[in-house]
């Protein structure tokens, strides 16, 4: 199993042909960051304008304790990240409705606790090796054919049901009056946007990790935002962004020989810090949802 960086050897007589610098592991890396790119960024923005980034941190921390319990019994990992993700997530909505406590305080309670219950059955497992590191931080070198098939045939149909979705999602975003006003089913639309963040974040948890999914959920986004006139069109240029993070990211592991996972993230970052410059201040009619809670 590659180790998250991408190591080059040549003699100095070499021709770049013989390199092969795009070998197969690293097209097959490319293939993969892109195709998430291209989900991450739609279903960003709706991270973005709902404030539901706790949330999302939430939902990918449970991703360990669903890789535990997959390898306690056998599971397929992806289908157990998943339910267990989806799960949480469901969790949270009863516990909410409760007003025990506040939504932050739940969110930080399920998001540890899931987080450390996953550490503590790996560690329990002493007779099944992991690769800790992998599983936080991605290995996206590590990325197979079956893989590549997986985010791309997960990724046709979270997109195809975003589309589906789109204007019912945006209008509860925005009110959840509006919606019903509209004659739409705000709470309906609301469990099914985050069936389809678990399955993203099962999708994506091999390729950026546990840890920077949220990462590559919001950066982007929020990038785009600064830019864009419209929903649509800040959509178009969160996945945008994503895609130029992951070449530019992949490229930068390469010359220095830095983790893939976590390169793409910063690459993220530097695109954000450069959309933070003064540019001339747009105006936009992107929604806004001030008054909605983290999880609404």
């Amino acid at each position: 199993m590659t180790t998250g960086t991408i190591t080059t050897t040549a003699n100095a007589n070499q021709k770049p042909a013989d390199i092969n610098m795009l070998d197969d592991f690293f097209f097959r890396a490319m293939l993969a960051g892109v195709g998430l790119a291209l989900i991450t960024g739609p279903i960003g923005c709706f991270i973005v304008w709902r404030r539901m980034a706790y949330f999302g941190d939430t939902m990918a921390h449970s991703a360990l304790l669903g890789v535990g319990l997959a390898m306690l019994f056998d599971l397929n990992i992806m289908i157990s990240v998943f339910v267990i993700a989806f799960t949480i997530a469901m969790l949270l909505v009863v516990l909410q409705k409760r007003h025990t406590l506040s939504a932050d305080s739940l969110l930080g309670i399920l998001s540890h606790a899931t987080l450390a219950f996953g550490l503590v059955l790996v560690a329990f497992m002493s007779w099944i090796r992991f690769d800790l590191m992998s599983l936080l931080f991605g290995d996206i070198l590590a990325v197979s054919v079956s893989d590549l098939i997986a985010i791309y045939a997960g990724g046709a149909l979270i997109l195809a049901v975003l589309i589906k979705l789109w204007r019912p999602l945006l209008a509860a975003t925005i009110s959840d009056d509006i919606a019903r006003a509209e004659g739409l089913q705000p709470e309906l639309h609301r469990t099914l946007f985050m069936i389809l963040l678990a399955l993203l974040i099962a999708i994506a948890m091999k390729i950026v990790g546990i840890l920077l999914i949220t990462a590559l959920l919001i950066i982007p986004a929020a990038t785009a935002r600064r830019f864009a006139l419209s929903p649509e069109q800040m959509a178009i240029y969160a996945a945008f962004i994503g895609v130029c993070s992951v070449i530019a990211g992949l490229f930068g592991s390469l010359n220095y020989d830095t983790p893939s996972g976590p390169s793409i993230v910063v690459a993220s970052v530097i695109f954000f810090a450069i959309s933070m410059l003064p540019w001339q201040k747009l105006k936009t009619s992107l929604p806004s949802a001030r008054h909605k809670e983290p999880t609404s």
